[in-house]
């Protein structure tokens, strides 16, 4: 299964976990980077993920984030069909970056995209993504566990 974690679900482990949905998020990513590292799911990386990480200024996280990275499977370029795509989601309410985010989720084909960022599931569910499916952590983790039981 393949599937796309966008910077804010990438950085969830180093937040603040004082508040439970925090604290279980936390949890969450890094149960699905250890699978994706033991090649029990399949990570798609992008451009606008590299480029959104080298922002970073603490470089614990973005070391972290890269470290993830390096087990994707696929990378998606910002080519022009991203780009455009990217373009009308922006024009639909989402930001550019995000947009980025969830272009080059579909292009590479990717099942679930999740993300922690409430807005942008919001703005993601009221979009015609194709086959991939905005999730937040929680459901990612919950769909990637019956997808292994049985």
């Amino acid at each position: 299964m393949l599937i796309y974690l966008d910077n804010c679900a990438l950085q969830r482990p180093f937040d603040d976990r004082s508040q439970q949905r925090i604290r279980v998020e936390a949890e969450a990513t890094l149960a699905l980077v250890d699978l994706v590292e033991r090649g029990e799911l399949d990570l798609l990386s992008s451009d606008a993920l590299i480029y959104e990480i080298a922002k970073a200024p603490d470089p614990v996280r973005r070391d972290f984030a890269l470290a993830v990275l390096e087990h994707a499977t696929a990378f998606i370029e910002a080519s022009q069909e991203v780009v455009t795509r990217a373009e009308a989601f922006v024009g639909s309410g989402a930001h550019p970056l995000d947009a980025l985010h969830l272009a080059s989720a579909i292009q590479g084909g990717a099942r679930y995209f999740s993300t922690s960022d409430e807005r942008l599931l919001r703005v993601a569910r009221r979009l015609e993504l194709g086959g991939t499916e905005a999730v937040s952590l929680l459901h990612l983790i919950e769909e990637v566990s019956h997808g292994s039981d049985g």
